[in-house]
């Protein structure tokens, strides 16, 4: 966007500001953005728009509103006439901006522009219709009790969404434009008597400081501006499509990003943790919300360890007890064991991608065939061993209950890389892998956030709340890892 000083000023002629429009937005040569001139009381105006952003009929209203004012038969001056348009416009938000940059980034934004001869302002009128769908429950996020209404594309519709459910007077929702050519909307939203002021004013600052043609890819990108993730593969902000996670995170002190055509809010900062928990712990009672929650972490921790521990007992048999010494393959086979998991591990991957870019109706005769037909068939001629089979099924479902599908693949690229320490150094490659693994994950930190946050540094208090879920009335203290201006949660 252009700085503003250098800003260029709206001429008083209207056939200059066309001519501007014609040179440098595509008037007449965009076939959707528009313009549509007439006269009110012998002074000419111009209207523009883009098609396709706006909504016709508040365009038709607030026409049929300027163009009235011909009923009354009077000289005046442009000065008058302006202040009499600004009057007239029926709309609820109507702003005046003096440059032309602004009106013109305001018209590709979806918001219509009227001037008038002679007037050095020009009105913004709130018109907006954004091409989109309703709010709907999110794919990545089902739970059986709760509400349905999930983010959208619309930026408009995903803060009304967070206001629905937090009618605070305190809450803030402060709009930047990103991007030299998108002017992307990203909205930064905090309650400000409890977020810590320093945590806005870096992620503010970091958002301002983005240099970049366009945000087309919206969240991600803004995501590896803000947090400078390098080629770290584990997710340093947590993504959520539902609106009731979204305001919970929003009450305990963190900062969600909104970005304009993404219906994913990021929420910051997040530690490990924040990324194995899920609504449907909180949608039933605290009992059966810590089952859920301690069967969804043997789930992860079966997707990293299963496999690296069935390898190691296979090398290494009399690590066994005699009790569990059935534990690894009854019959041989002419594939290494190791390439062989790796082949399976691959192969899961492959059956996701391929469903991920397959109809829905044709994904679920693909995972038959490829479940019944490709294993069954694999183990039958011997290139698999019906254990590795299984094993690796374990760890799929393992890798499937993890809310974040981001940490998901993350905790894959680790498994495969304590697969291979286990197969070159057999039990110690398992203890400097899964070692590595703890103290790379404690050495990163998101936004000077600890990423191992509570565990490592270790707060009691705070882990214990990891492992159950505490009820409602319990939860009295904000996390004090988001540095909140108010630690207690109760009302003022």
């Amino acid at each position: 966007m252009a700085d503003k000083q250098n800003m260029k000023p709206i001429p008083k002629s209207l056939a200059d500001v066309e001519q501007y429009m014609k040179d440098n937005v595509g008037l007449g040569t965009s076939f959707d953005l528009g313009l549509r001139k007439f006269k009110v009381l012998n002074k000419e105006i111009h209207l523009y728009y883009v098609n396709g952003l706006t909504d016709t009929l508040l365009i038709l209203r607030t026409l049929q509103g300027l163009v009235d004012l011909n009923n009354n038969r009077q000289t005046i001056s442009s000065k008058q006439l302006g202040e009499l348009v600004d009057n007239r416009i029926n709309n609820n938000s109507v702003e005046k901006v003096a440059t032309l940059d602004e009106v013109v980034d305001q018209v590709l934004s979806g918001l219509i522009a009227i001037l008038v001869e002679g007037y050095p302002n020009a009105f913004i009128v709130d018109t907006r219709d954004y091409p989109g769908r309703q709010p709907e429950e999110p794919d990545t996020e089902k739970v059986v009790r709760g509400s349905r209404d999930g983010f959208v594309e619309n930026i408009i519709m995903n803060t009304a969404l967070i206001r629905r459910r937090i009618r605070d007077e305190r809450l803030r929702t402060e709009l930047v434009k990103v991007g030299e050519r998108s002017k992307t909307d990203i909205a930064i939203i905090y309650l400000k008597d409890v977020t810590n002021p320093g945590l806005v004013k870096t992620i503010k600052k970091e958002i301002e400081q983005i240099k970049i043609d366009g945000l087309t890819m919206a969240d991600k990108a803004i995501e590896e501006f803000l947090v400078k993730q390098g080629y770290n593969p584990f997710p340093l902000v947590r993504y959520t499509e539902r609106a009731d996670v979204a305001a919970t995170h929003l009450l305990e002190g963190h900062v969600l990003i909104i970005a304009d055509t993404s219906p994913s809010v990021i929420i910051t900062p997040t530690t490990y943790f924040h990324h194995v928990q899920h609504a449907e712990e909180y949608r039933q009672s605290a009992t059966v919300g810590t089952f859920i929650r301690w069967t969804r972490f043997i789930g992860i921790f079966a997707s990293l360890f299963v496999l690296p521990l069935w390898l190691l007992f296979v090398i290494q048999p009399d690590l066994l007890p005699e009790t569990i010494n059935y534990i690894g393959p009854n019959k041989k086979s002419h594939v290494p064991v190791i390439l062989q998991l790796f082949i399976c591990d691959l192969g899961i991957e492959f059956l996701r991608l391929a469903a991920i870019h397959t109809p829905t109706p044709l994904s679920t005769a693909m995972g038959i065939i490829a479940a019944v037909l490709i294993g069954e068939i694999a183990v039958d001629v011997g290139l698999f061993i019906s254990e590795v089979i299984l094993y690796v099924a374990v760890s799929a479902i393992g890798t499937f209950a993890t809310p974040s599908y981001e940490l998901s693949v993350a905790n894959k690229i680790a498994r495969l890389c304590i697969l291979i320490l286990v197969a070159i150094f057999k039990v110690p490659g398992f203890v400097i892998g899964t070692t590595l693994f703890i103290l790379y994950l404690a050495q990163i930190r998101s936004l000077n956030t600890p990423y191992l946050w509570p565990f490592i540094p270790f707060q009691p208090r705070a882990f214990m709340q990891i492992l159950l879920r505490r009820s409602t009335p319990g939860s009295k203290i904000r996390p004090s890892i988001v540095h909140p201006r108010n630690r207690v949660k109760q009302p003022l």
